[in-house]
Formats: structure tokens, C-alpha cells, sequence
């Protein structure tokens, strides 16, 4: 994150609720670019969270691959639907039991020009079941895409990146009206789509 200062990026997380360190926590957020994932882990840092992502991360990022294969997330093939979201499943059974976050981007790949996708509920539903006392915690994110707008380089430059945390709900039992109250608390905060 502090290199890209030297771009005039700017990182700004708003956080006006009190969210527990006793208990899971789900983190939904929209997808922008892969430079949404440090800000997670920074600001999210003391709720230990670990990823759902594509296998391809895997490798090759220095700091993202070797945090993502090593720190207890879960990278899944999306060719592969069915062990995706028993990935998912183990996920969401190791968050309830040793009270960890999860982070998932329904929307399934990133937004490249800001504007959110509609969400693919499976693996949201999945990460639901399998930890029921988690807290459900919607972030908003603007304008990670924009360090990206031109591919890998050149990097864009002043971006002001915002993740803004909406107010977290609680998994009533009801799955798919809980995922459509999720989808619309992270798309009222992203602007691009205002």
C-alpha cells in the first residue's frame, strides 16, 4: 500500500461500527481490482482474514501468493464449481470454529471500470451455512480499479481509494433474503454506481 503512495494514491477505511474479535465474521465486498485485498488485510488485520480466491493467485505475486497459500485462505477453480465451494465449505467451518473473518467477492471476478456486478450467490450461500454465528460484514469499495484502468502499466495515478464498512448483519436463517439485503448494502456505498 505505501508504495503506491509514491502514484498520489491515497487509502481511506471508514469504520463506524464496533465489530467483534470473539466471533466470525463474514466480510462481503465488491471486487475493483487486486489492490483491494491489502487494504482488507491492513485494516482487518486484527480479525485474522483469509480469502476466498482464484487459484491463479496462487503464484507469482510477490507478498499476495505466498499470504494467500500460507495464511489459511482457500484458492478454488472456478472451472471446477463443485470443489469450489467445498473449499469454500472447509472455509467457512474453520471461521466458525476458531472465530476468524472470511473475505468473498460475490461478484466472482473484478470490476473493471468501478460499476458492481450482480453477485453469484453460491459460494456466499455456502460460507452462510457452514458458519451460522458469524457476523455478516458488507464493505464498500471505490476506486481500486482506477490504479488499473491502463492494465499493469503504467499505474494510474492519485487515486483516492475508499473501503467503507456498511452496517453488519446478522445471518437470520433466511439465505437468499440475507444475500439480497448483502448485495444492496455494498452497492448504496460504491459511487460510481450512485
Amino acid at each position: 500500500m505505501r508504495s503506491t503512495n509514491i502514484l498520489g494514491t491515497t487509502y481511506r477505511f471508514t469504520n463506524n461500527f464496533d465489530l467483534p474479535t470473539d466471533r466470525p465474521l463474514i466480510i462481503v465486498t465488491n471486487h475493483q481490482s487486486m489492490y483491494d485485498i491489502p487494504p482488507l488485510i491492513w485494516y482487518m488485520r486484527k480479525h485474522h482474514p483469509k480469502f476466498v480466491s482464484k487459484k491463479e493467485l496462487g503464484k507469482g505475486i510477490p507478498s499476495v501468493s505466498f499470504n494467500l497459500v500460507h495464511g489459511g485462505s482457500v484458492l478454488i477453480d472456478r472451472n471446477d464449481g463443485k470443489s469450489a465451494i467445498m473449499e469454500i465449505g472447509k472455509l467457512g467451518t474453520y471461521i466458525e470454529e476458531h472465530k476468524r473473518s472470511a473475505v468473498i467477492f460475490p461478484e466472482g471476478t473484478r470490476s473493471r471500470d468501478g460499476h458492481p456486478k450482480p453477485f453469484k450467490p453460491m459460494g456466499l450461500k455456502m460460507l452462510l451455512k457452514k458458519a451460522p454465528s458469524a457476523l455478516v460484514v458488507p464493505i464498500s469499495i471505490n476506486n481500486s480499479w482506477k490504479l488499473v484502468r491502463f492494465g499493469q502499466f503504467p499505474m494510474g495515478l492519485g487515486a483516492k481509494v475508499q473501503l467503507e464498512v456498511q452496517k453488519p448483519l446478522e445471518n437470520t436463517g433466511n439465505l437468499d433474503e440475507l444475500i439480497q439485503q448483502i448485495e444492496a448494502s455494498v452497492v448504496s456505498g460504491i459511487n460510481s454506481f450512485k
